[in-house]
């Protein structure tokens, strides 16, 4: 297999880019990137050199995935979202040392025009609507809507809503897959 690079994207010298990947109009890939493999990304988009990012990755229109941002398997980023590095930037002070680690952990939705504020861990196949602001850490299986981000309720890893609770304990079987989800207290878990 190869990627597929359209000829006004730019990969720099040294970035990995695993095989299988499409890489769109005006992209542009910094040396030190670590892309994976069958990764999509749409026109637009920059990635910076300390990121990497999983297998199987979306990663729509007009997203930069700047510095000290790791996506790991299978992450959706809609268009025109937003992740950031440095908590307080001034234009006038460098604050390069003080980039803030954000990781995106496996299946993972990022919705059209989210933002996500540095430093925080976004669960697995948690679901971020379009729109909202995330500032804290974010369960497993969490949907979160809104300014600020909150917690309204779970998705499965279909991307179905899941009928159940916050808090408290409950059990669902997902229709489209017959995958069963555990609630306890405010924990959500799939059974493997």
């Amino acid at each position: 297999m190869a990627i597929t690079v359209h000829p006004s994207a730019i990969i720099d010298k040294g970035a990995k880019i695993g095989d299988g990947s499409r890489i769109w109009h005006f992209v542009h890939v910094c040396s030190g990137a670590v892309v994976g493999k069958n990764v999509s990304m749409g026109q637009g988009v920059f990635v910076g050199n300390k990121v990497t990012i999983g297998n199987n990755c979306k990663i729509q229109n007009n997203v930069s995935v700047y510095d000290n941002v790791h996506l790991e398997d299978g992450v959706f980023c809609g268009p025109s979202m937003v992740f950031t590095n440095v908590y307080n930037p001034r234009s006038l002070i460098d604050r390069k040392d003080e980039y803030r680690d954000t990781l995106v952990s496996h299946g993972a939705t990022l919705g059209a025009n989210c933002t996500i504020v540095c430093g925080v861990t976004i669960g697995r196949f948690a679901f971020i609507g379009a729109g909202t602001v995330v500032n804290k850490n974010i369960k497993p299986y969490a949907l979160v809507v809104g300014v600020p981000g909150k917690q309204i309720g779970w998705m499965s890893e279909h991307g179905e809503q899941i009928p159940l609770p916050l808090e408290g304990n409950g059990e669902y079987k997902c229709e489209k897959t017959g995958d069963t989800y555990k609630l306890v207290d405010d924990t959500l878990t799939k059974e493997e």
